[in-house]
């Protein structure tokens, strides 16, 4: 999700609690208003606030991929990472059979029908060929052709290069949400699917390096496995790897049983060739879960679908066997259970995250650069110890737009609906019934000097 100022946020708060007063809402009827939860703290320990600052690789990783880049001599590098990058950027799923299929029959339907109406002698033999060349042509030219990625080390390299930092920051700014509002998780195991570099264990050692004890990456490509513990020993054989109990595997585990305290797939679903497959995964990984399941993909309107797809999956459809029954719980983003309003609305829009991050110092690399993703965490657990009690929180689902006198506040509320907010100092006064500085001016005009917000104060319709 973009950057959204922090005076933004706190514009739609005070908003929110005026509104509140204006309805007549007392103090008895709703015990805790929705400025206690801060208690006494500033606004940018707001709760809500889960954004984090501009990330940068870790120092060690760095260091390694530059390393082994460097080693790797790999021709045109700049123009094959961001051919790559745009690639990997358009990805689609690949067309089901049954919907190919249907497409086939009603471009034959049609066809037909304008030979028909054209009449004439027709020898329907030689025009059902010609037709059927006509709808098969049709659909080579229309038809996305999903190809499987596979890895040898050049591609790798290109890979690592291309999107190496940008998979850390979108990992790492998921994996912050768990961190922000759960403090009290402390993983000891890690189960990464689809791994790749290895970024997602980089990730997991910086938010709880202190807790973890087993880290198991799953990748069925063993280049992309060599890669990865390469850069976990700085590309020397001979060193200790600077991150320790991590073991790598080109299959999962196979009993069933066998759990893991928090569970990553980051850009793997779209690698996935079709909708069982994907499926089967998600109730895999499900299984494999016994505190939080975190899925990455692309910020894209595929990318977004795939996750509504594993979200269905999880918490609508029932598995056959069923070894844990504690149910699934959609702790983030979404504030809700309910199908997502983005995708019952025309055009469809993704929901998705910006965070910003320092890219890899290679030539044709920007220093600075923002990673667009999509992301879905579920859990074990009702997540109660996350919200204060009594406050039903909505999320903004889109930057902030600040425009002179007024913010702009889009939101996706608990009930399932998404909400326009139009939040102005002339119609909700200055906001002195806030423990906080009364002054309304203008948020910083610089994107670099903004927070990010990803929830918002909930609306005086959600309050309980």
């Amino acid at each position: 999700m973009a950057s959204r100022s922090y005076a933004a946020c706190v514009l739609c708060q005070r908003a929110a609690v005026v509104k509140t007063i204006n309805r007549g809402m007392s103090a008895a009827a709703h015990p805790q208003s929705q400025a206690d939860f801060l208690k006494g703290e500033p606004h940018k320990k707001h709760p809500g606030v889960t954004n984090l600052k501009t990330l940068r690789l870790p120092e060690e990783l760095q260091v390694a991929a530059q390393l082994i880049i460097h080693r790797a001599q790999v021709t045109r590098l700049p123009e094959r990472t961001q051919k790559l990058t745009n690639f990997l950027w358009s990805r689609k799923r690949a067309v089901e059979d049954l919907s190919l299929r249907q497409k086939a029959v009603g471009l034959e339907k049609k066809l037909w029908e304008k030979a028909m109406q054209k009449g004439g002698d027709i020898d329907e033999e030689v025009l059902d060929d010609r037709i059927r060349k006509k709808v098969f042509s049709e659909l080579r030219r229309t038809t996305y052709h999903w190809t499987p990625l596979k890895f040898d080390e050049e591609l790798g390299v290109v890979y690592m290069a291309a999107r190496l930092a940008g998979g850390y920051a979108a990992v790492r700014r998921a994996l912050n949400e768990i961190k922000k509002r759960d403090p009290s998780f402390a993983p000891q195991s890690l189960l990464d699917f689809g791994s790749g570099l290895g970024t997602v264990a980089w990730a997991c050692h910086s938010c709880w390096g202190d807790s973890l004890k087993e880290m198991v990456c799953v990748d069925s490509s063993g280049p992309m496995n060599i890669l990865a513990e390469r850069l976990l020993k700085g590309d020397d054989e001979r060193a200790e790897p600077h991150i320790k109990q991590v073991y790598f595997r080109q299959f999962l585990p196979v009993s069933p049983k066998v759990q893991f305290d928090l569970v990553v797939a980051a850009f793997t679903l779209s690698e996935l060739p079709n909708v069982k497959d994907r499926e089967e995964a998600a109730f895999t990984l499900w299984r494999k879960t016994s505190s939080y399941l975190v899925l990455v993909e692309n910020g894209t309107k595929e990318g977004h679908q795939m996750l509504m797809e594993a979200r269905d999956t999880l918490i609508n459809k029932q598995e056959k066997t069923v070894y844990d029954f504690r149910p699934a719980s959609v702790f983030a983003p979404c504030s809700h259970k309910l199908m997502c309003p983005k995708l019952a609305r025309e055009p469809i829009t993704p929901c998705n995250f910006q965070q910003m991050y320092h890219a890899l110092p290679l030539p044709g690399h920007n220093h600075r650069q923002t990673e667009k993703f999509s992301y879905l965490i579920l859990s074990r657990t009702e997540p109660s110890q996350a919200e204060p009690e009594g406050v039903s929180w909505a999320r903004l689902i889109s930057p902030v737009l600040r425009r002179t006198r007024h913010v702009h506040c889009h939101m996706c509320c608990p009930d399932g609906q998404l909400q326009h907010k139009v939040v102005t100092a002339r119609k909700h006064s200055r906001f002195d019934t806030v423990d906080t500085p009364t002054s309304t001016a203008a948020p910083p005009s610089s994107p670099q000097h903004m927070e990010i917000s990803t929830i918002a104060p909930p609306s005086p319709s959600h309050v309980t």
